[in-house]
């Protein structure tokens, strides 16, 4: 069988250590033939490093030249629309770093691009493939939670404001650690759920911390350049009822240095993902379950490995285009309710 040839697009650390090193995994079954970035120093550092012959600083032109079947968009959010949409109409696959856009009109424009020329489009939300996520997912569609009305999500950092690359700047991101990690822990939420449709969204974004010089546990930033929310609180509304308390911060004056989870209220069981709980009762008795572990699974290689094998044919994507839009019109009207300072209604 001829191997799938797989371009990367951006050369930071993601590419670095989550990408990369996962195709190479599956080795017998694609090639990483050539890598880009705007700074061609970083592009033929990473070649070098990982023994790819080709770079270039112009991704057209990869494209063009290698035909690559599967490409991995590892850049800053504000150029995933325009390289997902020229690798999609150049015959690739596309598996984009999370998350999907800085706009809703960007995300709709790259999920319309991939149904008009029949590829395939994925999002990195590795926390899906987690083991615990799909046992989870199981007992859910089984009907064992019953009516899951409640949750919460949150994914907080007592002084983690990145030290490195453009995560301070809105301009070039889009936000912060809404868009950037607390966006994982509601898009499991609504896996979880289903997708359920959503009346309104409510929320808050504070730069209480980032704008002042101070600790950095994740290597220092500019306080001068810091243009997005240190902080985000919300709440989410949903058609059929239920709702969802969010929060997450990039730095907060809390215990921890870092926590992240999602909690689910059902009328029969309840959840938290991490690590695995079943809260619920049996007969006269309350019951809390724990599960095995799964911290040591490698999330970012079962990522890869879903959206190669999906592009063999031998799987199907376990995040879809579709499912990246709801998700970015969710992230999106959070933001414009803390921009506007009340409600907005969902369309």
């Amino acid at each position: 069988m001829e191997k799938l040839k797989v371009a990367i697009i951006g050369a930071g650390q993601i590419a670095r250590t989550a990408h990369i090193p996962n195709y190479i995994a599956f080795q017998d079954e694609v090639e990483i033939v050539g890598i880009s970035s705007r700074n061609i120093e970083s592009a033929k550092e990473v070649a070098s490093q990982f023994h790819v012959d080709k770079f270039y600083s112009d991704h057209i032109k990869m494209l063009e030249e290698l035909k690559p079947d599967i490409v991995s968009v590892c850049t800053p959010n504000k150029f995933h629309c325009q390289i997902v949409c020229d690798a999609l109409e150049r015959g690739s696959n596309v598996l984009c770093e999370k998350p999907p856009a800085i706009t809703v009109e960007e995300v709709e424009k790259m999920h319309n691009t991939a149904a008009k020329y029949h590829r395939l489009l994925s999002f990195g939300f590795h926390f899906r493939h987690s083991d615990d996520v799909t046992f989870l997912k199981k007992k859910i569609t089984g009907g064992e939670f019953g009516e899951i009305y409640a949750g919460k999500v949150k994914w907080n950092r007592r002084r983690g404001i990145p030290g490195w690359g453009s995560f301070t700047d809105k301009e070039i991101q889009g936000g912060g650690p809404l868009i950037d990690i607390g966006v994982h822990m509601l898009d499991l939420a609504m896996y979880l759920m289903d997708y359920p449709g959503i009346d309104y969204v409510s929320g808050t974004a504070h730069q209480k911390i980032g704008k002042k010089k101070g600790v950095g546990l994740m290597g220092d930033w500019d306080p001068n350049k810091f243009t997005v929310e240190d902080s985000f609180f919300g709440f989410i509304k949903f058609k059929n009822g239920a709702s969802i308390n969010l929060e997450t911060a990039f730095a907060l004056n809390m215990k921890e240095n870092e926590t992240y989870n999602v909690w689910l209220f059902g009328d029969k069981l309840g959840a938290r993902i991490f690590p695995l709980e079943t809260y619920g009762e049996d007969g006269n008795r309350l019951t809390n379950i724990s599960y095995p572990s799964h911290e040591t699974e490698d999330l970012h290689y079962k990522c890869i490995a879903n959206f190669v094998n999906a592009c063999l044919g031998k799987d199907t994507l376990l995040v879809t285009s579709e499912q990246g839009v709801y998700i970015q019109k969710l992230i999106c009207s959070l933001y414009e309710s803390a921009r506007l300072g009340k409600p907005v209604i969902m369309q």
